[in-house]
C-alpha cells in the first residue's frame, strides 16, 4: 500500500476533527451501517509492537543452550489489596457502567482469569478511532485480564465482517489481519462489501481463494457466528464499541466520557472480580 499523500493527510485530519466533535464519545448504533470515516488524529496512541511468538523464542533458547523463559503467573492479590478492591470503588453502577443481571456467559470457557470482552464492528468509525488506544492498553494490561473480541453482527456488512474476523480466526491470522481490516475499510475506502471482495483481501495474507471460501463457510465459522449473535444481545450492548466484563458488567463511551476513564473502570471492575475470585 502506498504512502499517504499530503493532501490525503490534510483530508484525514479534518475528517478526524469533525468525526471527534460530533461524537463526544463515540458509538455506533446497532442500526448504524456506518461509510468509511478517517483514522484517529496522529496524536493519538501508537499502536503497541506485537509480543514475539512463543515457539521462535524457545526455539532461539533451545540454540544457545539457555531455558526458555517460563509463561508469566497471573498476579495475586493480598489480603489487603483483595479488601481494597471490593471495597473501594471509584465508579458507580448506573453511571459508569450497568450490571447485567443475570450474569451472562463469557466468550471463552476458562474461568481462571478475569474476561474482558471488546464487543465491535470493523464499519464502526468509534471502533476504529478506539483501536490505538486498545492496543497500547493490551500492552499493559494487568495479566489476570483475558481479554477477548467479539463482533457486532448488526447488518448485512457487519454480519459479513463478522464472518470474516471467525474465518481469520480460525486460519491463525488474526494478528495480521484484524488491524489491516480496519485500515483497509476506513483508510483505503474498500468496504470489503461481498465474500468475493474479502477472499481477495485475505489472498494478501497467504490465504488461497478455495481455503478462504471452505473457511468462511465452514460449520465452525458458522457456529461461531450464531453464539456471537446471541452473547452481543444478552450482554444488552446498544452501540459499539462497547465493554463487557466477565459477563456482569457493560460499560461504553457514553459512560466513561473519555479514555483515560474507560479503561480505568474496566480495570477496576476486573480488580473486583479477581478479588472476588481470591486470587
Amino acid at each position: 500500500m502506498t504512502a499517504l499523500k499530503l493532501t490525503e493527510v490534510i483530508e484525514v485530519i479534518r475528517h478526524t476533527l469533525v468525526v471527534f466533535a460530533s461524537c463526544a464519545l463515540f458509538a455506533c448504533s446497532g442500526s448504524d451501517s456506518p461509510t468509511p470515516q478517517a483514522p484517529a488524529a496522529a496524536s493519538s496512541p501508537a499502536t503497541a509492537a506485537p509480543q514475539q511468538n512463543s515457539a521462535a523464542t524457545n526455539a532461539r533458547a533451545a540454540q544457545s543452550n539457555e531455558p526458555a523463559a517460563a509463561a508469566p503467573q497471573p498476579q495475586r492479590m493480598s489480603q489487603a489489596e483483595r479488601q481494597a478492591a471490593v471495597g473501594e470503588r471509584q465508579f458507580q453502577e448506573g453511571s459508569h457502567y450497568e450490571r447485567l443481571t443475570p450474569q451472562q456467559p463469557t466468550v471463552e470457557t476458562d474461568g481462571d482469569l478475569v474476561e474482558v470482552v471488546e464487543v465491535f464492528q470493523y464499519n464502526c468509525p468509534a471502533c476504529f478511532s478506539f483501536e490505538p488506544y486498545l492496543e497500547q492498553w493490551l500492552a499493559e494490561k494487568p495479566d489476570y485480564i483475558n481479554f477477548v473480541r467479539l463482533p457486532a453482527p448488526w447488518s448485512a456488512q457487519s454480519e459479513l465482517h463478522a464472518r470474516a474476523y471467525y474465518t481469520a480466526q480460525a486460519l491463525g491470522i488474526t494478528d495480521e489481519t484484524h488491524s489491516a481490516i480496519f485500515r483497509e475499510f476506513h483508510v483505503n475506502r474498500n468496504m470489503l462489501a461481498s465474500e468475493d471482495a474479502l477472499a481477495d483481501f485475505f489472498a494478501d495474507y497467504g490465504v488461497d481463494e478455495e481455503t478462504f471460501a471452505a473457511t468462511f463457510n465452514s460449520f465452525a465459522v458458522h457456529t461461531k457466528m450464531q453464539r456471537g449473535k446471541d452473547l452481543v444481545q444478552r450482554y444488552r450492548v446498544s452501540g459499539t464499541p462497547g465493554i463487557v466484563v466477565a459477563g456482569k458488567y457493560l460499560t461504553g463511551g457514553q459512560m466513561a466520557q473519555s479514555y483515560e476513564n474507560w479503561f480505568a473502570i474496566l480495570e477496576e471492575l476486573a480488580a473486583v472480580e479477581w478479588a472476588e475470585k481470591g486470587q
